[in-house]
């Protein structure tokens, strides 16, 4: 469904088992960023009114997460902690060249959009299924669904702004760049690394 290319190693999930605090500080500011994409996206591109609508709602849904996960950090006596670097991220978003027109450049952000859900939607279904913590495998469980909804949202999005075959041959070629990242990322204590 998902369409990624190489799965997460199931032995990622030890290591966020080890590493509970950490792993939910960073999916903190992951859910943080994601607002401020789709915040981002309002500002940059407000001509499009259906665009700027669903990321109003992904906003506030985004941003309720964070309290969601932050909720839990303090629950379990933890603090939130400090932003790190988003090593997958960083590397995802050198695929699409710089420059080129306003569409162009929504499309490419879109389909980087889609492709961080679509992972984050994957991490979180091996969490639900594999952690022995019976809570936090459950909240991941009813996360898992809203991120395959994003997904398929930024999808549709790019392929309804840009032309539909060479979408889709963007979203193909990303896929196998992003698969290839990720041969060297779930070794940490990180959503996406």
């Amino acid at each position: 469904m998902l369409g990624l290319k190489l799965p997460t190693d199931p032995r990622w999930v030890n290591i966020v088992e080890k590493n509970i605090e950490e792993i939910l500080t960073d999916h903190a500011f992951c859910e943080q960023k994601a607002a401020s994409t789709a915040i981002s996206l309002i500002v940059t591109h407000p001509e499009y009114s259906e665009l700027v609508t669903a990321m109003t709602a992904l906003v506030k849904e985004e941003i309720s997460h964070f309290k969601m996960v932050h909720d839990r950090i303090l629950a379990r006596g933890y603090t939130l902690g400090r932003d790190r670097k988003d090593e997958y991220v960083s590397k995802l978003m050198t695929f699409f060249p710089k420059g080129g027109s306003r569409v162009t450049n929504l499309v490419h952000r879109l389909l980087y959009a889609a492709l961080i859900e679509a992972r984050s939607c994957e991490r979180f279904r091996l969490l639900s299924e594999n952690l022995e913590d019976k809570e936090l495998a459950d909240f991941y469980r009813s996360l898992m669904v809203s991120e395959a909804n994003h997904y398929t949202m930024f999808l549709n999005f790019a392929r309804k702004y840009g032309e539909r075959k060479e979408v889709d041959q963007k979203w193909q070629d990303l896929l196998k760049f992003e698969a290839e990242i990720m041969k060297d990322l779930g070794k940490s204590e990180t959503m996406h690394g």
